[in-house]
């Protein structure tokens, strides 16, 4: 059983910068791989990136390139999400998940555990 629970997520103006951290419970963190989802009201939950379980692979969604980054330190059961260069519409809340195998999916059917998430607000 893993835990997820998200912080770090607020108010910020259009341009900024915010650092989501999600901090997993279990003594096999270091063997999942870990993925940010993101859902925007009215819209479906989308990939934003996933890391492996060495923090050596990682997948961005296309338009989120350049901007987002997504890192992990296996010692302290915790993966980030660095967003800069901010927009309107990052504005959701989002998830941190963790999957048993090795690699991330796109899929949020591909992830065993997911966090409650925690709400990111970009204003224009």
């Amino acid at each position: 059983q893993v835990q997820l629970v998200e912080s770090g997520g607020g108010l910020v103006q259009a341009g900024g910068s915010l650092r989501l951290s999600c901090l997993a419970s279990g003594r096999t963190f270091s063997r999942y791989a870990m993925g940010w989802f993101r859902q925007a009201p009215g819209k479906e939950r989308e990939l934003v990136a996933w890391i492996d379980w060495t923090g050596t692979s990682k997948y961005y969604a296309d338009s989120l390139k350049g901007r987002f980054t997504i890192s992990r330190d296996n010692a302290k059961n915790t993966v980030l999400l660095q967003m800069n260069s901010l927009k309107s519409e990052d504005t959701a809340v989002y998830y941190c998940a963790a999957t048993a195998y090795s690699f991330g999916s796109s899929l949020d059917s591909g992830y065993n555990y997911f966090g409650q998430g925690t709400q990111v607000t970009v204003s224009s």
